[in-house]
């Protein structure tokens, strides 16, 4: 690890006074905006009942991406996950039985109407079912291809707690881009992602690119991605190091961003992460392989999703 990422990770790991709350500091400050493009995706999204990641994660770009660009992170399966992670705003519990038959045509259209040329599709984890939501999300895929031939399709998928032949299924239905998000370094797992393991996440992951690199007739042709938060108490080392496995499985496209508390009921936010601390994790990502890494303080895992592979 370069003597940068060390020196920047010290200086901006000093953690607020006990019973202090620090503001956001100003490279965090969001401009609110709300124009027509904004009220579109907004009006389609409840026309076609759909969830998007956008509101249920209170994503902090979601202003920029619908009022600018007009897109949105479609969140299939429902919107209540049966894990209960300390980071995420998505609600916890169990989910109605199933899934919404008519939700891989509603979502197809959504992509149609907005004309996405890179669709983004995550869910919230369904332990409940079977196959862990697998075939609904293959069903999904195959919908937005049929209906939108040139549009590219990133699937954000849960680890589906190692069922077998799951991301086999997934996969099969060539998504554009597999990706799945480590969240974090392995030391905070278990406050962070009860319930999920490291060693699943890294080897879901490394599984995706094995497919990719076996180069056989009908093997996956597809990018590998995943992500991490920063500033929830993991060390410069601890990120080197995780950048390190991440880069080993195989995976091509990072993510790199700043943790936010949703609620007070979640994990505090450890430190307030510096943009040049986020530019030195970026050059090293590089140098260990990554074709690309988006790196910045508002970073989420589909922000300019569809830059990420050209």
């Amino acid at each position: 690890m370069s003597e940068t990422l060390i020196q920047i990770g010290r200086q901006q790991s000093a953690a607020p006074a006990p019973g202090r709350r620090e503001g956001r500091p100003e490279w965090l400050r969001i401009r609110l905006a709300t124009p027509a493009s904004y009220h579109r995706v907004r009006g389609l999204v409840e026309r076609l009942s759909l969830h998007t990641v956008c509101q249920e994660a209170r994503c902090p770009n979601i202003y920029e991406c619908w009022g600018e660009h007009g897109t949105a992170t479609f969140m299939i399966l429902g919107d209540v996950c049966t894990r209960r992670c300390g980071f995420c705003a998505v609600t916890s519990g169990r989910p109605q039985a199933g899934a919404d038959p008519l939700e891989p045509e509603h979502v197809a259209e959504a992509v149609a109407v907005m004309g996405l040329r890179h669709a983004v599709i995550t869910s919230v984890d369904r332990d409940d079912l079977p196959d862990g939501g697998a075939r609904h999300f293959a069903r999904v895929i195959a919908a937005i291809h049929q209906h939108n031939p040139g549009t590219a399709v990133e699937v954000l998928t849960p680890d589906f707690r190692g069922v077998p032949d799951a991301l086999d299924v997934v996969l099969g239905a060539r998504p554009e881009v597999f990706s799945h998000n480590m969240e974090t370094v392995p030391r905070l797992y278990r406050q962070a992602r009860p319930g999920s393991r490291y060693d699943r996440s890294l080897g879901l992951l490394a599984a995706a690119s094995g497919r990719r690199d076996a180069g056989a007739a009908g093997d996956y042709q597809g990018r590998i991605k995943t992500g991490l938060m920063l500033g929830l108490g993991e060390t410069a080392g601890e990120i080197a190091s995780t950048l390190a496995d991440i880069r080993d499985a195989g995976v091509e496209i990072l993510t790199l961003g700043q943790y936010l508390q949703p609620t007070p009921r979640h994990l505090p936010v450890d430190r307030w992460v510096h943009p040049d601390e986020f530019a030195a994790h970026r050059d090293f990502a590089l140098s260990l392989g990554f074709a690309h890494c988006e790196a910045g303080p508002l970073v989420r895992s589909s922000y300019h999703a569809h830059e990420h592979v050209r």
